[in-house]
């Protein structure tokens, strides 16, 4: 063990703090860096499990001349952990900023790991109120999920700071911008764009390989396709599936499923089939192109049903 694991555990042994004790290394993938200073850990395209520790989601950090920022936290307190020890591992800069791109537990379950180290986190102006809500739920799906100890450790970590429409955020010779989005994914949905190597950070926005996941509005979500199109990125990093992809292209597929689911759903209800004989059948050619199709796309169809339901 390390000198800095030793002082660690002592402190946590002090403090009564479980979460600061190191934990058995997994073999999760490292950051890669894809553009100048920009690095970014390929979330595996799967449940959050125990042994994977809810590494699901791309997570990733920008490098400025003066600070880090750090663009989602992880799905546990150990993959937070080794987010900020790979930072430390290129620089000794404050991580000055965490950014939540939206609620869901992949993305912030390592938020309290950066609050610890002094970062300011920001998100949506939806995201408190989100987080409030769901906490305790969150709480109890993850414990089934990624086990009750990692789930045990977590604090529902708030952002200190919110957004609403734009906030541009100087690193030191470079400016990311952080963009809010009416409901689409989720009702809070955070976009990042890192000016100096044209990159975005989707965040669940966009999807790739793995099956999109419907928690806001199906029509939201079409509805801003061209705006974020429109954004003058050369790559985006998606939520889930590569770390890095051409943009606007790398958004296509996700748009042809979510059309199709569309159209499946209202046609299904405009030839009044109940809701029950309508999920089986919807976005059922998309199937083959989709990882985790049966576990998310009956959740989604479920999801425009109602909401399309009422057009």
């Amino acid at each position: 063990m390390t000198r800095a694991a030793v002082c660690r555990a002592a402190l946590a042994a002090m403090l009564g703090f479980a979460w600061l004790m190191p934990h058995p290394a997994r073999a999760t993938p490292s950051f890669e860096e894809i553009a100048p200073g920009v690095y970014v850990r390929h979330g595996l395209v799967a449940e959050e499990t125990p042994e994977n520790q809810g590494a699901i989601a791309n997570i990733g950090f920008v490098v400025g001349d003066d600070a880090v920022a750090m663009i989602d936290s992880g799905g546990s307190v150990p993959d937070g952990q080794r987010a900020l020890e790979a930072i430390r591992r290129l620089t000794d800069k404050p991580v000055r900023f965490l950014i939540n791109t939206h609620m869901h537990p992949d993305h912030v379950f390592g938020n309290q790991v950066f609050e610890t180290a002094g970062a300011t986190i920001i998100g949506h102006r939806r995201l408190p109120a989100a987080l409030a809500a769901r906490a305790d739920f969150y709480k109890q799906s993850m414990a089934a999920q990624i086990g009750p100890e990692l789930a045990g450790e977590v604090s529902i970590t708030l952002p200190d700071e919110t957004v609403d429409g734009e906030r541009r955020i100087d690193l030191g010779g470079r400016s990311i911008v952080v963009k809010a989005w009416a409901t689409a994914h989720t009702d809070n949905d955070l976009t990042v764009f890192d000016e100096k190597t044209k990159t975005l950070f989707a965040g669940d926005l966009v999807f790739m390989q793995h099956c999109p996941v419907l928690d806001g509005s199906l029509k939201g979500w079409l509805a801003q396709i061209p705006e974020l199109k429109a954004i003058p990125a050369e790559r985006v990093v998606p939520g889930h599936g590569p770390v890095s992809a051409p943009w606007p292209a790398a958004i296509e597929p996700q748009r042809r499923y979510l059309e199709t689911l569309a159209a499946d759903i209202r046609n299904a209800i405009e030839a009044g089939i109940p809701l029950s004989d309508a999920v089986p059948d919807a976005a059922a050619g998309e199937k083959e192109k989709w990882q985790l199709f049966e576990d998310y796309n009956p959740r989604n169809a479920t999801a425009a049903y109602a909401e399309l339901e009422w057009e």
